[in-house]
C-alpha cells in the first residue's frame, strides 16, 4: 500500500513497488518538510533532558529540522515500513535461558539487513534520474514525522509509530530523493482514541502525556543506550527485560490485531533467548566475536552482563530458576569489571546472600563497596523485622 505525490507518477510508483518487492511491509510518500511545530516540541523535549546520556541528538538537531543538510534539493520522502511482529520461535535447549529480549533483537541487526534495500532503491533512483540517499535509523532524521506523512501511521501516545495493519511492531526506513512533491499534506488520522494502555503499563513511567517517552526512565534506554550501573530507582521496574522493551508495543490494541506479519526480517531462537552464561567467564573479544552482527553488541558485555544480574535480582524469592542461575551469580560478583560486580552486589542483597556479599564490601571501586554495604543494611533490617 502507499500514496504518491500526482508526478512524476512513473519514478515515484517504481520505486514504491520496487521497495514492496524487496521486502518493505508498506510504502508512502510524503514531503520532505520538517514543520516547525515539530521541531519546536523537539527542542523542548531535549532541553529537559528526557534524552538523557544521548548527547549526539542534541548536536543532531539542526540536521534533523532541514532534510536538505542530508541531500541537497531533497523533495520528498519514499517511508518504508518494516514489520518485526514475529512469531516467538522454539526456545532452545541448554544453558540460562531467562529474561525477555525486545523483538527487533530477536532477528541479526535490522541496519545490515535494511540497508542493501535501500542501496538497491538508491540505484534504481539513479537509473531514474533521481537522486536518493537511504537511511535506516543511523542518520539525524525525523522518520516517524514523515511516517505519518506518508500515511503509514500515526504517532502513538506511546511515541512508537502505530499502524492499523503493522501495530507498533514496525522498523522505519526513508529514502530521500529529489523528487518534487505537490500534493496537500495529508497525514495518516490519530487512532488511538481513548486508549491509554501504553502509558498505564509502562514499569517505570517513562511514557508522558505530550507522546514522548523521558529516557532517562525507559527500560530500553536504560538497558541498551545506559552506560555505568542501572539507577537504583528503576531496577526493580527493569523486570525481565535481558535487552530493550516491548511492552508498550505489546499491549497496544493495534498490535494484538495486526499478528505476525514479517516478510523481510526472521527470527533466531538464540537472540530471541539468549543464553545468559555466554555473558560471563569471556573476554570483550570473544563476547564481539559471538554476537556480532547482533543488537547484543550495542551494550557490550559488561553491559549484557549488568542486565543479565538485574533479571535474576528481579527473580521472585522462590524461583525455580534460582539455583541454575546461582553460577552466574558468583561469576558476577568476581567479574573483572566493576560495574558488573556493583549489579552482582544488588542481586546478592535481593537473593539475601550474605557470605558471597561480604567480599564485595572490600572491594575496590567504591561505588561496589557502597551497593554492597547498602545491601547488607538492607539483609540487617530484614533479619531485625523477622526477629521482632
Amino acid at each position: 500500500m502507499f500514496s504518491a505525490p500526482p508526478t512524476p507518477i512513473s519514478a515515484t510508483e517504481t520505486l514504491a513497488d520496487l521497495a514492496s518487492s524487496l521486502g518493505a511491509d508498506a510504502v508512502g510518500w510524503t514531503a520532505a518538510r520538517i514543520p516547525a511545530s515539530a521541531v519546536a516540541q523537539y527542542a523542548g523535549w531535549l532541553e529537559a533532558g528526557r534524552h538523557a546520556g544521548m548527547g549526539y541528538l542534541e548536536r543532531q538537531l539542526p540536521a534533523r529540522a532541514d532534510p536538505a543538510s542530508r541531500l541537497e534539493g531533497v523533495g520528498s520522502v519514499l517511508v518504508l515500513g518494516i514489520s518485526h511482529a514475529f512469531a516467538p520461535p522454539p526456545v532452545p535447549t541448554g544453558g540460562v535461558r531467562l529474561g525477555r529480549v525486545a523483538r527487533y533483537a530477536w532477528t541479526p541487526d535490522y541496519h545490515d539487513q535494511v540497508q542493501p534495500l535501500l542501496t538497491r532503491l538508491e540505484q534504481e533512483a539513479a537509473q531514474l534520474g533521481v537522486r536518493a540517499r537511504g537511511y535506516v535509523d543511523h542518520g539525524p532524521i525525523m522518520e516517524r514525522l514523515f511516517a505519518a506523512g506518508a500515511f503509514l501511521g500515526w504517532r502513538g501516545k506511546s511515541g512508537m509509530t502505530v499502524s492499523t495493519r503493522l501495530g507498533a511492531f514496525v522498523t522505519l526506513a526513508v529514502l530521500l530523493t529529489d523528487l518534487p512533491w505537490e500534493a496537500e499534506e495529508a497525514g495518516h488520522p490519530d487512532r488511538c482514541g481513548r486508549c491509554t494502555r501504553c502509558i498505564s503499563a509502562c514499569p517505570t513511567a517513562a511514557i508522558g502525556d505530550d507522546r514522548t517517552i523521558d529516557a532517562r526512565r525507559c527500560v530500553s534506554y536504560l538497558t541498551i543506550e545506559h552506560r555505568g550501573p542501572l539507577p537504583h530507582e528503576w531496577r526493580a521496574g527493569v523486570g525481565d527485560w535481558l535487552l530493550g522493551c516491548d511492552i508498550c508495543s505489546e499491549v497496544c490494541p493495534w498490535s494484538a490485531k495486526a499478528g505476525p506479519l514479517a516478510r523481510l526480517l526472521e527470527p533466531q531462537a538464540r537472540l530471541a533467548y539468549p543464553d545468559l552464561s555466554r555473558f560471563f567467564g569471556v573476554s570483550e573479544r570473544q563476547f564481539e566475536r559471538e554476537w556480532a552482527g547482533t543488537a547484543l553488541l550495542r551494550p557490550r558485555r559488561k553491559g549484557m552482563a549488568r542486565n543479565a544480574l538485574t533479571v535474576l535480582g528481579n527473580l521472585p524469592a522462590q524461583h525455580e530458576a534460582r539455583e541454575q542461575a546461582r553460577p552466574l551469580l558468583l561469576a558476577g560478583s568476581q567479574d573483572p569489571v566493576w560495574e558488573v560486580r556493583e549489579a552482582a552486589a544488588w542481586t546478592l542483597g535481593q537473593w539475601a546472600e550474605a557470605d558471597l556479599l561480604s567480599p564485595l564490601l572490600a572491594d575496590p571501586h567504591e561505588l561496589v563497596r557502597a551497593t554492597a554495604a547498602q545491601a547488607r543494611a538492607g539483609l540487617t533490617e530484614h533479619i531485625q523485622r523477622q526477629q521482632a
